[in-house]
Parts: C-alpha cells; structure tokens; sequence
C-alpha cells in the first residue's frame, strides 16, 4: 500500500498512516487503503494500535488539496467513504488505540474519535476545524464529539475552531492518557497487552454493550445488557475464568 503500513505482531496489529508530506492528511486512497487495511487483518489480531508517521502529525485532517473543487454530490460521496470507513473500525471485531503523536485536526480528530481508547503525546493538538473553512464536520465528528465530550465543549470546539492541547483534551474526556512522545508507542503497546490478557469474547461483549447501548433507552440498553451478559455463560472464556477464580490460579483464556 502506498498510505498505509501495517505490522502484525500476533493478537497486536499496528496500521500507520504514512503521508508525512501531508502531515498524514486523508485523501481518498488513504480512506480506501485504510479501510482495506482493516479488513485484511490477521484472524489472530485482536487488537490495534492505530498512529500516523512521524512525530508532528497523527493526521491533519482531510486533503484540502482534493476537496477543494468538489461539487456538492462529490463532497457527500467524499463524506459517507470517511463515514463508512470510520464506523466499520469502531464497530469491528477488535479493540482499536488510537496513538495521537500530534496534530488530530478535522479528519483526523474524527478517526481518533472512531478508536475504542485513544492515547495522547504530550504534545498533541485535537481541532474541529472545518468552519474556518466554510464547511461543517463530514467524518462523523458532530455526532461523536457530543458524545464523547458532551454538547456544550463540543459546540465551542466545532463553532470556534479552535484547537486544543493534550491536557485539555484529558481533561474534558476526549483522550485516555497523555505521555511523553517518546514514550507514546511503548505506553499503547503495554495498554494492549493488558486487554489481550483478558478474555477477549468477553472484551468484545462488553464493546459491543456499550456501543449498542448508547443508541437506547435505559431499558432497552439495560436488557441489551442482560442478553449479553447471559450470552457469556455459554463461552468457554466463562467456565475458565470462574474456576481460575475459585482455584487462584491464572486463567488460560482462548
């Protein structure tokens, strides 16, 4: 792939964008290649590591370059691909980490959005910043970031443009952790490493419950959740996880 690398390394997968000329900006064979990335994954992978080339950029947005002279139809079809390509990596069948190693603007913070956890460099910026450019979010980030951040931080980020640093974006909930940029990899890396100890049908019930149940109401999420929780007894993950309990040995998950 041209815009894209992916390393697999057993239950871990790590997918870069690679367009460092363009501070890693999504064009459309970068969305293409992005969600082809993720659909060719080993079976094995369970989890990914998500980042963008370099130390300046996770990635700077969409290329401006190329939307320029988009007519309206073209601009919508140019929407639902980064749509489309974000909410298969949300709902797909691994956790994803986004590594933000700087800038996540437009595009970029809306894909960081998309990932299950999202790690920060200390140095990271995240940024709505489409209005400055007579446009409005089109990856998904009006409805994420409200959801993420709630509706009043999100309308000041998307209705000023303004960008924010890492602590700000820890502090209002919109990333996980911040380290050191040079300690960012190593930091994504230990966090996967915990979640592949755990019982990964488990770990996916339990995605797939909270990301179904935010769409509910508090009764149907609430049932959603007894379905999936009875669900559990009928896996093996289950069984050995409660007798590893009873006996205090370590599970041997599937």
């Amino acid at each position: 792939m041209e815009n894209i690398i992916v390393r697999n390394d057993g239950a871990v997968s790590e997918i870069t964008i690679n367009r460092p000329q363009a501070l890693n900006a999504l064009n459309i064979a970068a969305l293409t290649e992005l969600r082809e990335s993720f659909g060719n994954l080993p079976q094995e992978t369970r989890v990914v590591i998500l980042t963008g080339s370099g130390e300046k950029s996770f990635v700077a947005g969409a290329d401006i370059r190329e939307m320029k002279d988009l007519s309206a139809a073209r601009a919508r079809e140019l929407a639902r691909l980064g749509q489309t390509t974000f909410s298969e990596i949300e709902r797909g069948r691994h956790v994803v980490i986004a590594a933000v190693n700087g800038y996540a603007l437009g595009g970029g913070c809306e894909l960081a959005m998309a990932c299950d956890i999202r790690l920060a460099s200390s140095n990271a910026k995240f940024g709505q910043l489409e209005v400055g450019l007579g446009i409005a979010p089109g990856f998904g980030g009006s409805q994420r970031l409200p959801r993420l951040v709630g509706k009043g931080y999100a309308k000041q980020m998307i209705f000023t443009g303004e960008m924010i640093d890492a602590a700000e974006a820890l502090r209002i909930g919109l990333v996980n952790q911040v380290c050191e940029p040079a300690e960012l990899m190593q930091a994504s890396r230990a966090l996967a490493g915990k979640i592949i100890s755990k019982s990964f049908s488990a770990v996916l019930a339990a995605k797939e419950a909270i990301d179904n149940g935010l769409n509910m109401d508090d009764e149907s999420a609430f049932r959603f959740e007894a379905e999936i929780f009875g669900m559990c007894f009928s896996e093996d993950d289950q069984r050995e996880g409660m007798d590893a309990f009873l006996n205090k040995r370590q599970p041997g998950f599937k």
